[in-house]
């Protein structure tokens, strides 16, 4: 019989946890008490290596779930976007833990940074590459079932699985959103709202790109359902 206890995966750590999750690369991609100007660069790397994972993982489901747009499977398609977007919410969340920096300590962790910045981050640029499929592919899908987006809201029962697909497409949105102005946030609590970035950009453009969206139907949509409902956009009504 097999001893379970003896790791029978390929590679030479000790068990097949460490081979599977490949824990060796994975803890020694951090630089080691001896290399870092800081203690507290532990905490930044962390936070931001952590997030390119669930970041990638985000970006394979939206890229997994517009392929399913294309080929009619929009329910399938709108579990891999709640797992996306939690995912990019758990990045989120994952800022928070550099509350902790303080301005004087990251003053010193900054040094050590060169030119990078977080518009480098290869996640967020696939974030930004990725979605404009995506809604691409719902107007697609849209088009071979002869439904306007209207059609789709007022006639949610009928449509639930179009219904759940523009709502999951417009909380990726909203994620993104949250993310963008939280990380202005924690940027303004650690370095300020009025200096210049790592690569010369000033902190007060971050705030202009806060709101930058991927699905302005999904958005405008709302706009014209309030404008067809009784009361109207100015909210008194015709009457």
């Amino acid at each position: 019989m097999d001893d379970l206890n003896q790791p029978i995966l390929p590679g030479t750590a000790a068990t097949d946890y460490e081979r599977y999750l490949r824990t060796d690369e994975l803890l020694s991609l951090q630089k080691t008490p001896g290399e870092v100007v800081h203690h507290d660069e532990h905490l930044f790397q962390t936070v931001h290596q952590s997030s390119e994972l669930w970041l990638k993982l985000a970006c394979l489901e939206l890229a997994a779930a517009t392929s399913l747009i294309d080929v009619d499977r929009p329910s399938k398609a709108v579990r891999l976007l709640r797992r996306a977007n939690d995912a990019v919410a758990l990045v989120t969340r994952h800022l928070h833990m550099l509350d902790h920096l303080s301005p004087i300590d990251y003053a010193v962790v900054r040094t050590a940074l060169g030119h990078g910045a977080g518009f480098d981050s290869p996640g967020f640029r696939q974030v930004h590459h990725l979605s404009p499929a995506a809604g691409d592919a719902f107007v697609r899908l849209r088009a071979r079932r002869r439904v306007s987006l209207l059609e789709v809201y007022e006639h949610a029962d009928e449509a639930d699985d179009l219904y759940q697909l523009a709502e999951q497409l417009l909380t990726w949105d909203e994620r993104v959103i949250e993310w963008r102005f939280h990380h202005l946030k924690i940027v303004e609590r650690i370095i300020g709202g009025h200096v210049i970035g790592t690569q010369g950009t000033p902190v007060e453009v971050l705030g202009k790109r806060i709101d930058v969206r991927f699905f302005l139907e999904l958005w405008a949509i709302r706009d014209e359902i309030t404008r067809r409902s009784p009361r109207g956009a100015d909210g008194h009504g015709n009457g």
